[in-house]
């Protein structure tokens, strides 16, 4: 079925394009949805016209949104999670629960249709991409850390890697104290034989 895009449609086209899809998608989603219309000649007439009007709507839309793709370009979300040894989750972090995080960082209200991810199954870093419009997908970080531990790259995580760095470096110096108490005994004990053979 040919189809004329009123609005711009990710992985389609924008508003204007002229494109041939499947009868269903039009159908059930496109055309419903108010994103296309049939090409009739009539209204093929009207392409340029929709394609110039929805350029002018794009980059009005695009200003007004530059600032919260900066904004969420460099969040950082975190979700505590059960997890097994494996680092695998018992469970998942769903697209829903990214998208009400974001809202909830950026008060903006992202919709979870808008993410591209799959629902996160392991502990990690996760990248995600919004897309706000065409031409805005910024892509943000989902951190999942095993619950109960501290949240990878926060104060308290790097406090308890510096207090285990310190108590490695105690642990190293008190093995050289050891050792080196160890060879001095050593020296002592062989020394004393040594006069012991001499006064022989």
């Amino acid at each position: 079925m040919k189809i004329l895009l009123m609005k711009d449609v990710f992985k389609l086209g924008r508003a204007g394009d002229i494109k041939k899809v499947a009868d269903g998608y039009a159908r059930n989603y496109l055309l419903p949805q108010g994103l296309a219309v049939l090409a009739t000649p009539g209204a093929v007439k009207q392409a340029d016209r929709i394609r110039a009007k929805a350029a002018t709507r794009r980059e009005a839309l695009n200003s007004e949104l530059g600032g919260l793709a900066q904004q969420i370009s460099e969040l950082r979300l975190t979700f505590p999670a059960k997890a097994g040894e494996t680092d695998k989750l018992y469970g998942s972090i769903t697209s829903q629960q990214v998208a009400d995080a974001v809202t909830e960082a950026t008060t903006f209200e992202v919709k979870r249709q808008q993410l591209e991810m799959q629902p996160i199954r392991t502990l990690g870093e996760h990248p995600v991409v919004v897309r706000l419009t065409m031409d805005l997908v910024p892509e943000f970080t989902v951190i999942v850390y095993r619950e109960g531990e501290a949240v990878p790259g926060s104060k308290q995580a790097k406090e308890e890697a510096a207090a285990a760095a310190e108590a490695e470096e105690a642990s190293e110096v008190v093995e050289e104290v050891a050792q080196a108490e160890e060879e001095t005994e050593e020296e002592a004990v062989a020394e004393t034989e040594e006069t012991e053979e001499t006064e022989e």
